[in-house]
């Protein structure tokens, strides 16, 4: 009689749970492993989405994936031929945890809490007769030759020797991070949001659009992570300084001059202060007119002159800052880079170089913006990896 395959999954993060239940509901024979370095599973689920984590995304709004998937984006189009966004929807649900769409088409458990997905993970994973070994760590894949199949869910910039070749690896930079911006007037505004932003990084195609958030160190929101996501290769070579381009409005330069032509007039003998285009945040527009227009900043707005008026559409679509670095701290979760996707079969996911070893979630040269996209391409991974190990 032949023996049971014996299945190491190295990595107690999303994608490691994910595949690991999978292969248990195809195959309940097979005996699966996971190994966590540290002492708690599941960490970054906890603290995803301010504790709620945004598990995936409607991609109601989605017309394009590079849009949502910098890097990966063709490799995601295929697989999710075999596990989808609504896949992934339909087996939350099918194992006790109900989902909602937001109006931003961000999905989340409807308990508003990343325990529901932690609680099901580890309650599967045990009704399933997964083995979960915390506190061991796998510095090298010698370590699981008793194993017929190695599937690394590492993560991106924590991962383990792979002992691959140098071509089949994409040196890992951070992605989805917040600017700092040294300019103390605009830290002066922190709590400020500005719901209909464009950020963008001149000199390239890189913008992005969304709510802004001015923070004490410099600039985040979504606009701001979307393009760190977009910009974290070029950032990185970069050393994380080079200049920022705003648009507050997110109007063009011929329409944000036509909203103040007619505030010359129907406001002509308001101050400016008193009298807020496009309804900016007030403090944002003090000090925007602050900066383009100096001592005239409190002035009438029927005494503005059109060399005024280009000063204030200029400050208003085209703002100029300089990045000077990512957030004073640690905050990204996501990573550009990991195994080069040549190196591995693209409808397998396993190793071309190395039979049995198979990759799944960050560790892979797939990384997407925020709004559930990386979740999204953990489970999709991760599932893709269950069912062929399954097939075998």
């Amino acid at each position: 009689m032949k023996s049971s395959k014996r299945v190491a999954i190295v990595g107690g993060g999303a994608a490691g749970f994910f595949c690991a239940i999978n292969l248990k509901e195809m195959c309940p024979e097979m005996e699966v492993t996971i190994f966590e370095r540290s002492t708690k599973v599941l960490a970054k689920v906890a603290v995803s989405g301010g504790g709620r984590c945004n598990c995936t995304n409607s991609f109601a709004s989605v017309r394009d994936l590079q849009a949502v998937y910098p890097r990966g984006h063709r490799l995601m189009k295929r697989l999710f031929n075999v596990f989808s966004y609504r896949d992934a929807y339909a087996w939350f649900e099918a194992h006790g945890v109900p989902l909602t769409t937001q109006d931003d088409e961000c999905v989340f458990p409807a308990a508003q809490d990343s325990q529901a997905i932690i609680g099901c993970f580890l309650r599967e994973a045990q009704r399933h007769g997964v083995t979960v070994r915390t506190g061991c760590g796998i510095d090298s894949l010698s370590q699981l030759h008793d194993f017929d199949c190695i599937v690394l869910t590492t993560g991106g910039m924590t991962r383990p020797v792979l002992e691959l070749q140098q071509e089949e690896l994409v040196e890992p930079v951070p992605s989805l991070f917040t600017f700092r911006i040294d300019d103390e007037a605009l830290h002066e505004l922190m709590g400020t949001v500005v719901n209909e932003a464009q950020v963008m990084l001149p000199g390239t195609k890189m913008r992005a659009s969304g709510p802004l958030l001015i923070t004490h160190w410099g600039m985040s929101g979504p606009a701001v992570l979307r393009l760190s996501s977009y910009g974290a290769r070029l950032l990185a070579d970069h050393h994380y300084e080079m200049p920022l381009s705003v648009n507050w409005t997110g109007l063009s330069e011929a329409e944000a001059m036509a909203e103040l032509g007619g505030l010359t007039v129907k406001a002509s003998q308001k101050q400016l202060p008193n009298m807020r285009p496009i309804d900016l945040p007030a403090r944002l527009w003090t000090y925007l007119a602050q900066k383009a227009l100096g001592n005239r900043s409190h002035a009438p707005w029927g005494s503005l002159n059109r060399k005024e008026l280009n000063r204030l559409v200029n400050v208003l679509t085209n703002d100029q800052y300089r990045i000077a670095g990512r957030a004073p701290f640690k905050d990204e979760f996501v990573t550009c880079g990991g195994v080069s996707l040549s190196a591995v079969n693209a409808s397998t996911l396993e190793s071309r170089s190395r039979q049995g070893l198979y990759f799944a979630g960050e560790v892979l040269d797939i990384d997407g913006v925020t709004g559930g996209f990386n979740f999204q391409a953990a489970w999709t991974t991760a599932y893709v990896v269950a069912k062929a190990i399954a097939n075998q």
